[in-house]
């Protein structure tokens, strides 16, 4: 039996000729051992069949067993899944790069496991090879998983075409595998992250307040409904504002300074910031103040349709228009009027988040 070619690679600073040497290998069907940041995986093109066919074999793995795939940006996640929970963006953002596998629906029937692991020869061999990677890790089926490269190697020596030296693993313990098919989710796999640590992430309720500027509307929205959370003792919902053409840093208008400070909330502090993708895919509920900008968000991000609303809808007032008209340049008594408009259906949206 011939052994496995072996090559070491700083982890701190990898050779680019290097990574796309072990990536080149796993395009062109081949079998490679990588480190991770939690153990040593086996890494594979998941759209070569010959190729999962002898890693299911090498590492006696029963084939109704699916593999893992590995991931270098956050946002393959769209790629390679559908019907993505608020909670996997809550996960996602706060735990990616690192050691979290989620469960989702594929873009095709059944479930499909995602990770992005936080080491640097990884990424870039996921990134370099071109394909979907699986990378289940480095050991026979039900045995301890390790975080030593020559751990990793030694039931595999000749049975992979190359082996990665990148050290070892700087966590050393799997990552945690959480459902997100299921409600409430489900922990299949204990691992590095804590199961209070995955709860705590998801249990705070989001609410985006969106205008233009973010120096008026969203924020008399935003410092209202601060202040009545606060009033009502609640400490499970977190509340933000941005704005579709936000200059980042500006502060809150003079007049909608004085408006809120009238109605007892303090936005002296506020800097405005413009609307992201990363905000709305994390956010529970996201409400606008006129159509255009429920417009310019689902062009951003269409699967955010079902949690955005304009935000008069929530308020009981006769008018054929469901815009918040902008009060920026007008008179204190026009954003008087506009407050009022928004402190009744902040109002109402705090009695029911």
């Amino acid at each position: 039996m011939s052994t496995t070619k072996i090559i070491k690679i700083n982890p701190l600073n990898p050779d680019l000729r290097q990574i796309k040497q072990s990536a080149k290998v796993i395009s062109g069907g081949g079998l490679v051992i990588i480190p991770t940041d939690t153990v040593y995986g086996i890494a594979v093109s998941a759209l070569d069949k010959k190729a999962l066919d002898k890693l299911y074999e090498i590492k006696k793995r029963p084939k109704d067993k699916p593999f893992v795939l590995i991931v270098s940006k956050k946002e393959k996640v769209e790629e390679l899944s559908r019907n993505i929970p608020v909670a996997a963006y809550k996960l996602i953002y706060k735990f990616w790069p690192g050691p979290l596998t989620i469960l989702l629906n594929g873009v095709n029937e059944g479930k499909i496991g995602l990770r992005m692991p936080d080491n640097q020869i990884a990424l870039g061999v996921i990134s370099e090879a071109g394909v979907p990677l699986a990378c289940p890790s480095a050991n026979i089926s039900d045995n301890p998983a390790s975080g030593d490269f020559k751990q990793a190697l030694k039931d595999f020596d000749g049975l992979v075409d190359l082996a990665v030296d990148g050290g070892p693993a700087k966590i050393g313990i799997e990552s945690t595998i959480v459902d997100l098919t299921v409600e409430p989710l489900k922990i299949i796999r204990p691992g590095a992250i804590k199961e209070e640590d995955i709860i705590s992430a998801i249990k705070t309720k989001s609410v985006l307040f969106v205008c233009t500027g973010n120096s008026c509307r969203s924020v008399m929205a935003e410092g209202y409904l601060k202040k009545l959370l606060k009033e009502q003792g609640r400490a499970d919902v977190e509340v933000s504002s941005a704005g579709m053409m936000a200059i980042d840093g500006a502060g809150a208008s003079f007049e909608t300074r004085a408006v809120l400070e009238k109605a007892g909330a303090d936005v002296s502090m506020h800097r405005a910031r413009k609307v992201t993708k990363e905000l709305i895919d994390r956010t529970d509920l996201i409400l606008v103040m006129e159509k255009i900008h429920e417009e310019k968000i689902l062009e951003l991000a269409p699967e955010a349709k079902n949690r955005l609303f304009l935000l008069k809808e929530f308020a009981k007032i006769n008018d054929e228009s469901l815009n918040i008209s902008d009060p920026i340049g007008g008179s204190y008594e026009f954003y008087q009027e506009v407050f009022l408009v928004i402190k009744e259906a902040v109002e109402r949206i705090s009695k029911i988040i």
